[in-house]
Formats: structure tokens, sequence, C-alpha cells
């Protein structure tokens, strides 16, 4: 009550709070968006190493110029020795 009693007496301060309610709903729902994609991975125990489930065909970023995607011969030799 003490804080809508504030507002009544210095109006000035609505548009104020307005858009700090609006940034804060604004960039509270970009969380909630930005978790819920896939290149967001929150549990490390079921999946540990979550770069070899990623789809390099599809790109990660938000700018992707002239991606191209080769197979390292290198890293292919430490998986097939670590697994």
């Amino acid at each position: 009550i003490n804080f809508f009693q504030l507002l009544m007496k210095k109006k000035e301060l609505i548009p104020l709070v307005l858009f700090m309610a609006t940034a804060a709903g604004g960039a509270s729902s970009f969380d909630v968006y930005s978790l819920q994609k896939s290149d967001v991975i929150l549990d490390r125990k079921r999946n540990p190493e979550p770069w070899e489930t990623m789809d390099p065909s599809v790109p990660s970023k938000l700018i992707t110029i002239n991606q191209e995607w080769k197979p390292i011969e290198e890293l292919r030799k430490v998986r097939r020795a670590t697994k």
C-alpha cells in the first residue's frame, strides 16, 4: 500500500516504474526462452559431453557466415582410443 501511495503522490514516477517493469519482464522472458533452446544445456549428469550430440548442419550462432564443417581425423583417433 505504501508503494502505491507514493506513486499517487509523485505521479512523475509512474512512467519510470512502467518502463522498468517492462524491461524486467522482457529480460526474464528472454531468459526463459534462452533456457528452452537446445543450445543451452543445464543437465550435465545425463549428457556430460553435449557437443557430440549437436548437429553440425544447424548453426548455433545468431549469424553464421560460410560455415563449413569437416571432421577432424585426429579427433576421431582420440575418440576411438578413449572409448
